[in-house]
């Protein structure tokens, strides 16, 4: 899936319930007041930017007041449609699948012996997700359990890493691994065939049909200037990506490549340049990255390269850029 998430209504709705201003998100990561629009999208890194300014507002348990704050009205459509399931294990398979419809993010279950380990992945993450969105998941999947089947729902245990939190211990109430190389939550294998109160099979159909054809539909709509980006960004931290190398990937000939690019009035290097901009500007929104990095990131072989290249996009350096975004000029 493209590198593209189209931020929940839940995210904000959460925030203004919890007195957080829009606009102080907005500047703590660093982002136009654009990206609050019903239908924007973002980056998977600006989502996590925008998380940890979340974080920095509401301190370190953001994640689990934000998943408290919300209630069925807001809900995501794969977690409406899982309300609805046949069981806890139906549930958590229809979230996993309907993961896509709203960000590039993997849900994935694994049985071990008596236990289903359950965890997230961010495919096009180049860092860790922040702890607060990594929390949130994984209190809106205890929530599911205990909405839909048991107000009395615990987990085996819960992996975090975070350090010791006696808030978010409460909330949990089962053993807490802290300071763990990533986040889990581990439930006893016999809880995925606890039957949900809110089953409906009529209304699940009904919802379970109408979000496939979403799925299959936006599926259809990448463009194939779309996939190439998306390829473009993926291989651009192994070097410059190159014509034959795309068209390899998407099983056509580079002739055809061409063609189908001229087609939508564009070509290959055209591309490289826009998917370059666009990340560049990502990357200088991120202070820890210097200047040197950023064009190793972009497939340049030297530093003078990214700075010409910059010039041409935004008539000033990188650094004047970066320091224009920190001053809001």
């Amino acid at each position: 899936m493209p590198d593209r998430i189209k931020i929940p209504s839940a995210f904000w709705v959460g925030a203004d319930r919890l007195n957080i201003g829009r606009s102080a998100i907005l500047r703590g990561a660093g982002l136009p007041a654009s990206v609050a629009r019903d239908d924007a999208s973002v980056s998977t890194e600006q989502f996590f930017a925008l998380w940890r300014a979340l974080e920095a507002l509401l301190g370190p348990e953001a994640g689990l007041r934000l998943a408290q704050a919300l209630d069925g009205s807001v809900l995501p459509p794969s977690f409406l449609v899982a309300y609805h399931a046949r069981d806890y294990g139906d549930a958590l398979r229809r979230v996993a699948r309907f993961k896509a419809l709203c960000a590039p993010e993997a849900l994935t279950l694994t049985t071990q012996d008596e236990a289903c380990i359950v965890e997230t992945a961010w495919p096009h993450a180049r860092t860790a997700p922040p702890v607060s969105l990594a929390e949130a998941t994984l209190v809106s999947l205890v929530e599911l359990a205990r909405s839909g089947a048991d107000a009395g729902f615990r987990p085996l245990r819960v992996e975090l890493r975070r350090a010791p939190n006696a808030e978010v211990a409460a909330y949990f109430g089962c053993p807490v691994v802290w300071r763990a190389p990533h986040e889990q939550l581990i439930i006893d294998a016999r809880d995925l065939e606890r039957p949900f109160k809110s089953y409906n099979s009529e209304l699940l159909a009904i919802l379970d049909a109408a979000l496939a054809q979403n799925l299959d539909a936006q599926a259809a709509q990448a463009s194939l200037s779309q996939q190439v980006k998306w390829l473009i960004r993926r291989a651009l931290t192994a070097g410059r990506p190159e014509l034959r190398g795309i068209a390899r990937e998407l099983a056509i000939s580079e002739r055809s490549l061409q063609r189908r690019l001229g087609e939508e009035g564009l070509s290959f290097q055209a591309l490289l340049s826009q998917t370059r901009h666009q990340l560049a500007l990502e990357h200088l929104r991120d202070t820890s990255l210097d200047i040197a990095e950023i064009a190793y990131l972009l497939g340049y072989d030297d530093q003078g390269s990214f700075y010409r290249a910059f010039q041409k996009w935004e008539s000033r350096t990188p650094s004047e850029w970066r320091e224009a975004m920190a001053f809001g000029r």
